[in-house]
Formats: structure tokens, C-alpha cells, sequence
């Protein structure tokens, strides 16, 4: 029995070596936390319980019969954040590069098939250079059954991967897959084919960080939700942000405690939207004024600033906020805005995550860019996203709602259930100078009368009453009791009951 436990505690120590003192100072010196000290960091002290220490290669091919270390080059299990359940698997780039190998795949598969009948959140930290050479098919078979995983968990409980250094070729559609991606600035990176490869086949000379890093994908392509500073940053921020979500589809989003008066004024509101419907103003000054304790976490903030999405709590409970940010393309959905927001839609709707939406929205942006780049379905990917959440919908109007945009914007028309506005909300086709030149076309060279219609337009639909006669807007409220309003709004709504048609699943317009 002595020697026995003897062997047991030289495994152990070899586990927690990992790679060896020599590559664990290499991870240091890059800046890089050890899988290890990252789940430390990460869970509350002392509740991570680890599976599958022990846990090595198959592989005999290439003399890997020769190099094995327990665990294989992830660390999987589970703990507490704040003392709620997740579970966890940090890829440990000092064992073979983080390379995937078939035991490495069958530990985070086991700790996702636990995390789906348990109900729980899975994070992975992901380090790691890829698919393990050595073992050929075998490690891309391993990919597939963690690909398979992720699809079926899609929707069942929340997937966050969090990339802390290299990801490349089938590596990234794993984490592709899961609800969000957050990176680590200069030391992550996430492509399908690296800088050498591009250059042999394309001939374009790029970096790493050009091509994948987190400036990029968190910036220009969206793929990422946020890039952080270092480790240690990212897994604090990942701590607070696991708060807002709940374990599972089955459960209200968590409720925490709140000293923030639910019927408190806001009188600076009064002001915030210009005299000047042409002045921009910035739209998180209202999130921030209407959420519990102006606490948002924002999502996606560096890609798609014309759309403002996150999470905040309203009476202790998660939100979630979709708002146009008049500051960036006045506030008009394109693109990238429209897919930015239906996956958050969707996100919300799938884990029951009331919506407040905040519009001031003057149209889709026009271009033959827009246009070429199929706004068409981009567009209709955010209409279907709110007209499918049977989740809590309040939705806001500030300012302008025009056009299709206002349809899109969780209107009444897709089964909104709570419609306000302000009185500066201007409910309409277009705008009143653009309206103006199409219905009096014949007056177009006559400056006085141009102007006089445009202000007759101006003044009998640049306001919210025509909605309101209508009941497309439930009521016109002060902007100052906004919070009060919203949150006895979703008080009301808490026990909401609404179910879609029986299908296996729709089409939305990809």
C-alpha cells in the first residue's frame, strides 16, 4: 500500500509539473499564465476538483511510446465561481504545444457530457498548437466529438472559451461554436490557416497578430467578444461576467442582491437627446443610468459600434441590452450590426434573459458595399432573432424609428410586449425632408412650399402619437422615469408564458 501511494504522489507531482520547470518558466516569460494557475485564478480558492489527472497518450508512432506525461496536456474538472457550478478544461501549452491527442479530446468531452446532465456552464482555456501531429486521424477524430459536443450543448448551457494563445486550423471551430469568445491581447491568436500558409498560397506577407490576434478579431472581424490585457484581467473579467448568466435553459437568469431603488429618477435623461434631430448623443449614458447600480458589461465594443449590446441587471436579475448608438453611422443598422445583435437576440432568448432594447434607428445603411455584401440576409437575421425570442421584450423608443428598421427593432409587429417612447420618438416611413421629396416630387423647384410640407410632415408623423393611436406604443413616458417604467415593466412580464409552433428547428437566413 506504501508503494503504491508513493507512485500516486510521484504521478501527481508529474501532472503538476506538466511540461517541466524550463517550459513553465518560457510560459512565464511570455507573459502566460500555466493552465493550472489560470483554473486558480479563475474558480474560487479551493473548489476546483480534477478529473482525470492520470490520463496519458496512446499514441506509439514517431517515439511517442517514450514521451508521456499524466493528464496530456489539458487540465479538466470543476468548481465554483462566486459559489455557482461550472465546469472548466485549461489547455497546458507546456505539454507537446497544448496539441490535441485522443485522450486529450476524451477529458473534454468527458467534463461536457457531465456539464449537460448536471446543467452547468463549460469554459475552456484554450492553449494550444493544434491537432497532434503524431497521431494523425486520431486527434482530428478528437476534434469532431468535442465539435459534436459543442453543437449539442448549443443552447442547453452557456459555452465561453477563452483564447489564451495560439488557436489555429480545426482548433478555432470549436470555440467558434460556443456562445462567447473572449482573447488575450498579444498573446492569442485564432486563424483556419497560419501567416506561412497564407503567404505560399496567396503571396500576402502577414503576421500572426495581423492575421488572427486579438486586435483583429475583436475589431474588424467580430469573431472575438473582447481582448484583454493579460491573463490574469481576462479570467477576473470572466469572473464577473459568468455572474450575469444563468446555469442552464432551464433556470431565470440569477438573482443578486441590489440596493438600487427600482422607481429612481433620472433627471439628467430629461436632456439627453438633442433639440437637433441630427446630433448624436451617446446612448450608453442611458444604459448606464437605467441598469442596476450602472453596472454593463458590454460585448463587442471595438466591432459594430453602431449597435451597443450586453448584459446589465434590472432589480437584482440579468438584461439583456440591444440599444443603436446614434455616435457611430448615426446609428443605422449595416451588416456587421445586424449579425452582432441577432446571435446576442438569440443568446438571450435560448437561456431566458429578458430584452430591453433601445432604439434610435434611421434605416439600413444604403451602399452598393451593404447591398453586395448581401444586407438582405444579414438584415433578416436580426428581424428573425426578435421575432422568435418568447422571452420578456421592452423595447425603447428615443428618437428615430424609421423604416424597416423600426420593424426590426422588437417592435410591437414581432410580438413586443412592452412598447414605450419618449416624447422625442419620431415613428415614420423615413425621415420628413426624404419623405417630403417623394410625395411632393412636382413641388420639388419651389424651396417655400418644400419646406412648409416638410414641416407639416414634420409635425404629424415626427412624433409618437400616430404609433400610440394605433397601440404600437403602449405608452409615452418621461425620460427621467425610465428605470421605474422598464422595471415594473419586466416585473410584470417575470412569469411570462409563450411558445413557438412545434418544429425541429427553423431556418434562419445565414
Amino acid at each position: 500500500m506504501h508503494q503504491i501511494i508513493e507512485r500516486l504522489e510521484e504521478k501527481r507531482a508529474a501532472a503538476r509539473l506538466g511540461g517541466g520547470e524550463i517550459r513553465i518558466a518560457k510560459q512565464h516569460q511570455k507573459g502566460k499564465l500555466t493552465a493550472r494557475e489560470r483554473i486558480e485564478l479563475f474558480l474560487d480558492p479551493g473548489s476546483f476538483e480534477e478529473w482525470d489527472m492520470f490520463v496519458e497518450h496512446r499514441c506509439v508512432d514517431f517515439g511517442m511510446e517514450g514521451q508521456k506525461i499524466p493528464g496530456d496536456g489539458v487540465v479538466t474538472g470543476y468548481g465554483t465561481v462566486n459559489g455557482r457550478l461550472v465546469f472548466v478544461f485549461s489547455q497546458d501549452f507546456t505539454v507537446f504545444g497544448g496539441a490535441l491527442s485522443q485522450a486529450h479530446a476524451d477529458k473534454i468531452c468527458k467534463v461536457m457530457d457531465h456539464a449537460m446532465r448536471v446543467g452547468a456552464p463549460v469554459i475552456g482555456l484554450n492553449d494550444s498548437g493544434g491537432a497532434r501531429i503524431q497521431e494523425g486521424v486520431d486527434s482530428l477524430a478528437g476534434y469532431a466529438d468535442v465539435f459534436q459536443r459543442n453543437v449539442m450543448a448549443s443552447g442547453v448551457i452557456p459555452q465561453i472559451s477563452m483564447i489564451m494563445g495560439p488557436c489555429a486550423g480545426g482548433a478555432v471551430y470549436s470555440p467558434a461554436i460556443t456562445d462567447f469568445i473572449f482573447m488575450v491581447q498579444d498573446s492569442s491568436y485564432m486563424f483556419v490557416t497560419g501567416p506561412e500558409v497564407v503567404k505560399t498560397v496567396t503571396h500576402e506577407a502577414v503576421t500572426a497578430e495581423e492575421l488572427g490576434g486579438a486586435l483583429t478579431h475583436s475589431g474588424r472581424s467580430g469573431v472575438s467578444d473582447l481582448a484583454f490585457e493579460n491573463d490574469v484581467a481576462a479570467l477576473l473579467m470572466l469572473r464577473r461576467f459568468v455572474n450575469f448568466l444563468p446555469a442552464n435553459n432551464r433556470e431565470k437568469p440569477p438573482l443578486w442582491p441590489c440596493e438600487d431603488p427600482t422607481d429612481r429618477m433620472e433627471p439628467s435623461l430629461d436632456t439627453l437627446v438633442p433639440d437637433d434631430p441630427n446630433k448624436p448623443y451617446d446612448i450608453k449614458e442611458l444604459i448606464q443610468k437605467i441598469v442596476d447600480e450602472g453596472d454593463f458589461f458590454e460585448l463587442q465594443p471595438s466591432f459594430a459600434g453602431n449597435i451597443i449590446t450586453g448584459f446589465g441587471r434590472m432589480q437584482g436579475s440579468t438584461v439583456g441590452i440591444v440599444a443603436n448608438q446614434p455616435m457611430v453611422l448615426a446609428g443605422c443598422l449595416d451588416i456587421d450590426s445586424s449579425r452582432k445583435a441577432a446571435r446576442f437576440v438569440r443568446f438571450c432568448d435560448a437561456f431566458n434573459i429578458p430584452l430591453v432594447t433601445l432604439v434610435d434607428v434611421p434605416g439600413f445603411l444604403p451602399g452598393t458595399s451593404q447591398e453586395y455584401g448581401a444586407i438582405i440576409k444579414h438584415g433578416a437575421k436580426l428581424l428573425y432573432a426578435y421575432a422568435e425570442a418568447t422571452v420578456p421584450k421592452v423595447t425603447l423608443i428615443t428618437r428615430k424609428a424609421y423604416g424597416g428598421a423600426y420593424d426590426v427593432m422588437s417592435s410591437k409587429h414581432l410580438r413586443g410586449d412592452v412598447n414605450l417612447a419618449w416624447p422625442s420618438a419620431e415613428i415614420a416611413v423615413m425621415g420628413p425632408k426624404g419623405a417630403v421629396e417623394i410625395i411632393f416630387r412636382a413641388d420639388s423647384g419651389d424651396a417655400a412650399k418644400i419646406a412648409a410640407r416638410t414641416e407639416e410632415y414634420r409635425s404629424k408623423f415626427a412624433n409618437p402619437f400616430v404609433a400610440g393611436a394605433r397601440g404600437f406604443i403602449d405608452d409615452v413616458i418621461m425620460p427621467h422615469a425610465t428605470r421605474k417604467r422598464i422595471c415594473r415593466s419586466l416585473a410584470m412580464l417575470r412569469d411570462k408564458q409563450l411558445d413557438n409552433p412545434w418544429r425541429k428547428h427553423g431556418n434562419i437566413p445565414l
